[in-house]
């Protein structure tokens, strides 16, 4: 698995993961130093190469001068997150975010807010690739995220565990008029689809988020980032 960027690298070098090499830019300068500096500590594997070899690499073109090799992302499980210990729990439930771009940005967002954890559907969902680690400025590191066979299971294993379960809809209740105490799951629909209807269905309640503008929505991720943090402000 390739790690692009200076932030993914960084954050990266932090946890316990596995890293076979680590490529930078010759004559590093400013943070990619930092990055040297953390490699050599834990005696990891260094090769400064040109700048061409990091473009041909570069799934996007958006390395920054450094590029890591890791071993693949290791998913947590459902019942992990669900048993994570306090009382305010908060956990983030994605259905149907396709866009790596959204995902990077909800994980980022949900590991600033201390969630517990992130669930996101094996089927009609981005996975946590490359690029969602690098859009997450290196948060999917630090946060647990579990790939769920079903929305609907992973939604009563949580309720089992005392959650509430919202789901972010437009025809929702309004999110400042609502009891939010206790732990508290946020389901968080696709761009174009919303929250599907039977992951709706199996939810406690909706909520919504009051608009007064001409345009009728807002990018997912920060609409979740709206509701998270009414969620920690009602705490």
């Amino acid at each position: 698995m390739k790690f692009e960027g200076r932030n993914a690298v960084l954050e990266l070098l932090k946890t316990d993961k596995t890293v076979d090499k680590i490529l930078i830019e010759k004559n590093p300068q400013g943070s990619l130093k930092k990055i040297f500096a953390e490699a050599r500590k834990k005696n990891l594997r260094v090769q400064f190469v040109d700048k061409k070899v990091l473009d041909k690499e570069s799934a996007e073109g958006r390395h920054q001068g450094v590029i890591a090799f890791a071993t693949d992302y290791a998913y947590s499980a459902v019942e992990d997150i669900a048993a994570a210990e306090g009382q305010n729990g908060l956990v983030i439930i994605c259905d149907s975010i396709e866009d790596v771009h959204n995902l990077g940005a909800i994980i980022r967002v949900a590991e600033c807010a201390g969630a517990n954890g992130v669930i996101i559907p094996v089927n009609k969902s981005a996975s946590v690739t490359e690029a969602v680690i690098r859009i997450s400025a290196g948060a999917a590191e630090h946060i647990k995220v579990a790939k769920a066979n079903s929305l609907v299971h992973a939604i009563e294993v949580l309720k089992k565990s005392g959650y509430w379960i919202y789901a972010l809809e437009a025809d929702g209740t309004d999110i400042y008029k609502t009891d939010l105490s206790g732990k508290v799951a946020l389901v968080i629909g696709g761009e174009d689809s919303g929250v599907r209807r039977l992951t709706r269905e199996n939810c406690d309640g909706c909520l919504s988020l009051p608009l007064y503008g001409k345009v009728n929505s807002l990018n997912a991720s920060v609409a979740l980032g709206v509701a998270v943090y009414e969620v920690l402000r009602r705490r």
